[in-house]
Parts: structure tokens; C-alpha cells; sequence
């Protein structure tokens, strides 16, 4: 019961960061790259935040009951491989996002996810059932459909970038199987991740030079996009990574991927409700080929 309800509770955060950071590129309240930053800036201060809270509500839970502090229980600090992961997931998700609807940005990114755990999962000789490697196959067919030209890829650029946050997205959630404190963990993940600001800054404005385009542009962003950054940081992502992280544990890596794909589902129907954006054939057909993985793989009981 405790897994399913962190994990329904992770995919929630997950659908809603899609809603989210479309909701603020779409109207062009905010750029990508703005977003991406303040996005990773306000989950940092507030996993902070909670972090210090925490600290001090063992230390006086200790006292009171008269124990010493067990300071194992402060020992996670996360690692750079997640933050560098983390980094590269949020920007190229940001970027993406741009030309990509709703439904179809979290379709790409969580195909990109499950192929990324399911193959380490494989390599790590997870045992797969005969009808878990045909599902598995089936969502490497359905993929490739969706990254086929069409109405529902208007940009293939911005698809490699989402399959490359995908990748990094896989990353950062195989490293969550081995944290001691889920929470702390995601929180120095994002502090650590602040590091790569002012680099992100600087690219961005370099490519934007050489290149001739505008990919910052910091004198028209409007309150709107920045609460939009600030929600999708310090809950969807904060607050959602860190209980993703308590579910990783307790679900194995071909599990944890398959079970992602649900996302696209539910992101795709908060775009329809709020954004009012169109479902296409293409995406029905996509969604309805690899979420077929998902029911295969949570009825199959042979995977062990």
C-alpha cells in the first residue's frame, strides 16, 4: 500500500511539471532557460528548508526521549552523477518544451525513461517473462512511431532534446535505489545543481550570439511564468522527486520504468482540460501501443 500511494503520488508531480512548464513557454511568459533556473533554484531553498526542519525535529525527538542522536540519519548527501543527471534533465525538458504540447513532451520523455531502466534493469539481469520482452519490444516500435515525422512532432530537434532529458531522467531515478534519506538526497541533489546556473547562463547566452536567435530574453518575463518556474521547482519537482525517491527503493528498475508511462496519460488530459490542446491520432495510437507495456508488465506476476 505505502508504494503505491508514494508512487501514485510521484506520478501526479511528474504529469503536473509537464502542465507546468507548457503552461509558462506556451504564452511566452517565461523563456526556458529562466525557467529552468528558477525552477531548480526554488526546489533548492525549498528542500532547504524542509531539510532544516527535519534536522531539527530528529534532534529534538532524540532529547526528548532521552536517546543520542543517531547522525547516520544526516549522513546523505546525494551525489554529482544525480545532480549533473538533474541538470540536464530540467534544461533539455525546458527547451523542449517550447514547441512541444503537453501530451506529447511527457510521451517522448517517459519512453525515453523506460528504455533507459528497463535496459539497465536488463543489465543488471532482472528476469523478464516472455510476455514482458514482447511488451518490451512493442514500446521500443511505439516510440519510433511517435518520433516519426508528423502533426504531433512539429520539431524533431526538440524531440532529441526531450529523449535526452529522458535518458538523463532514467539516470537520476536508477541512482534513487541506493539513497539512505530520499529527501535529502533530492535536496543536495538540487543544491549541487545550482552550480550549473551561472554555466547555463553563459551558454545560453553565447548560443544565442553566435547562432542569432533569442533564447533569453529576462526584460519580458512576467509574474505569471515565474510563479509557474517557483511551483514547478519547489513542489512538482522538490517535493515529487523526494517522495519518487522513497517509491525507488521498493519498486525494481523494469517496474519503476513501465510505470512511468502513465504519465503521458494524465498529462496529456490536464493539457486537454486546461490548455484546451488537441489529442491527434498519432499520440492516441503512441499512447495506446507503449501504455499496453504498462499493464503487462503490473499483471504479469513472473518478473522476479
Amino acid at each position: 500500500m505505502k508504494v503505491t500511494l508514494y508512487t501514485l503520488m510521484a506520478l501526479i508531480a511528474f504529469a503536473a511539471n509537464s502542465l507546468f512548464c507548457r503552461m509558462a513557454l506556451a504564452e511566452g511568459d517565461i523563456d526556458a532557460w529562466s525557467f529552468t533556473i528558477i525552477r531548480l533554484s526554488s526546489a533548492a531553498v525549498c528542500l532547504g528548508i524542509i531539510m532544516a526542519s527535519q534536522t531539527y525535529y530528529l534532534r529534538y525527538r532524540a532529547s526528548k526521549i532521552g536517546q543520542p542522536f543517531d547522525n547516520r540519519l544526516l549522513s546523505e548527501k546525494g551525489s554529482w552523477l544525480s545532480s549533473i543527471s538533474l541538470g540536464i534533465y530540467a534544461l533539455c525538458f525546458s527547451v523542449a518544451y517550447v514547441e512541444l504540447e503537453t501530451g506529447t513532451g511527457a510521451l517522448i520523455l517517459f519512453s525515453a525513461v523506460q528504455l533507459t531502466m528497463i535496459g539497465w534493469g536488463i543489465y543488471k539481469k532482472e528476469t523478464l517473462s516472455h510476455l514482458q520482452w514482447i511488451a518490451f519490444v512493442v514500446a521500443i516500435a511505439g516510440f519510433v512511431y511517435l518520433m516519426l515525422p508528423s502533426a504531433a512532432m512539429p520539431s524533431l530537434l526538440a524531440a532529441i532534446l526531450m529523449t535526452i532529458s529522458g535518458v538523463a531522467w532514467g539516470i537520476y531515478s536508477i541512482r534513487g535505489k541506493t539513497c539512505l534519506s530520499p529527501l535529502r538526497a533530492t535536496g543536495f541533489n538540487f543544491i549541487r545543481s545550482l552550480l550549473a546556473i551561472p554555466i547555463l547562463l553563459v551558454a545560453g547566452f553565447i548560443y544565442q550570439n553566435i547562432m542569432d536567435v533569442q533564447l533569453i530574453y529576462l526584460d519580458s518575463i512576467t509574474m505569471e511564468g515565474i510563479w509557474l518556474a517557483c511551483t514547478s521547482g519547489a513542489v512538482a519537482s522538490g517535493i515529487g522527486y523526494s517522495i519518487w525517491y522513497m517509491a525507488m527503493p521498493l519498486l525494481k528498475n523494469t517496474q519503476a520504468a513501465v510505470i512511468q508511462l502513465c504519465v503521458p496519460v494524465l498529462a496529456a488530459l490536464l493539457g486537454v482540460v486546461i490548455l484546451s490542446e488537441p489529442i491527434t491520432l498519432t499520440f492516441m495510437i503512441a499512447s495506446t501501443v507503449i501504455l499496453s507495456a504498462v499493464l503487462v508488465f503490473i499483471l504479469n506476476k513472473q518478473l522476479y
